[in-house]
């Protein structure tokens, strides 16, 4: 019984798609300690707030996810899609997972204390406007960008963490990761197309077409790769960042490559390849990181 709520309760929140913005929200943390205390990485003060960090990224998100499924609960019954969720489907209780919501925030609140007095000023309004995100379908066709600045707090509320300030340099990724968000959300959202159309709610494709929101991804992503290429400069990346861009160009590629084959291909395009973006985005910052720090 207890593994069977818990199973729900990582269902409710999606925790495997985790994976999307942590990996944004630590690289933000690394640059910031490459830019900021270069000479503090591998420290407790290092770890103690990447710990943190985590804790936050985990538990906005964990937060945001369960009010989106209580709000979108009755609309989310009526599609076929997403009528096997775990509160339609009565796996939860509404009331349980408002607990499990207002638990999350006051672990992030918790978390921003830890951090520093300017992640504990915004999280209030962080919050506010991840959980305003669930309400914006039903009044505008922006409602991805929305979920993409939502998802752009994790790389700038990261370096928040760190530095305690906000800086143009994190404000250009965030841009990138905002983008890259509302980029895969306007072509997850085709598969939607025709309830959205139905039911009087607003989207990309729902607005424009789906032909149309498929341009529109690829524009959004192109602009991505190119915020990415810049994020080269003004960090000072080495040339392991140069081939980290390649290799994310060639993920940004097969996934449109996907979506142009065919829509059927829209859940390995929208998991799996940016995923792997996500990732390989990290790993590469993360390289050229550590051996411009010790090996230079």
């Amino acid at each position: 019984m207890i593994s069977k709520k818990i199973k729900s309760t990582l269902e409710l929140v999606k925790f495997s798609h985790t994976i999307f913005v942590l990996p944004f929200a630590l690289s933000a943390f690394l640059l910031a300690f490459y830019i900021k205390f270069p000479l503090e990485i591998n420290t407790g003060f290092f770890y103690d707030k990447i710990l943190w960090v985590v804790i936050a990224m985990a538990s906005a998100r964990s937060g945001a996810m369960a009010f989106n499924r209580i709000i979108d609960a009755k609309i989310d019954a009526l599609n076929d899609r997403t009528k096997s969720r775990t509160i339609p489907k009565g796996e939860l209780s509404a009331a349980y997972s408002i607990i499990f919501g207002l638990l999350s925030y006051a672990v992030l609140i918790f978390s921003a204390y830890e951090l520093n007095f300017l992640c504990l000023v915004l999280s209030p309004f962080v919050i506010l406007f991840i959980t305003f995100y669930s309400f914006t379908k039903r009044f505008t066709f922006f409602s991805h960008f929305v979920l993409g600045a939502s998802m752009a707090f994790g790389p700038i509320g990261a370096w928040i963490a760190v530095t305690g300030s906000i800086d143009y340099k994190i404000i250009i990724l965030g841009t990138a990761v905002l983008l890259w968000g509302a980029g895969f959300d306007i072509l997850y959202a085709t598969m939607d197309y025709d309830f959205d159309v139905s039911h009087g709610l607003f989207s990309v494709p729902a607005k424009f077409g789906i032909k149309n929101s498929v341009i529109i991804a690829r524009a959004l992503h192109l602009i991505t790769l190119c915020l990415l290429v810049y994020i080269y400069f003004i960090f000072n990346l080495n040339y392991l960042y140069i081939i980290g861009l390649f290799i994310i160009a060639g993920f940004f590629i097969y996934e449109h490559y996907l979506i142009y084959k065919s829509l059927k291909n829209i859940d390995m395009a929208f998991f799996n390849m940016n995923g792997y973006i996500s990732l390989s985005f990290f790993l590469f910052i993360t390289m050229s990181v550590f051996s411009k720090i010790f090996f230079q």
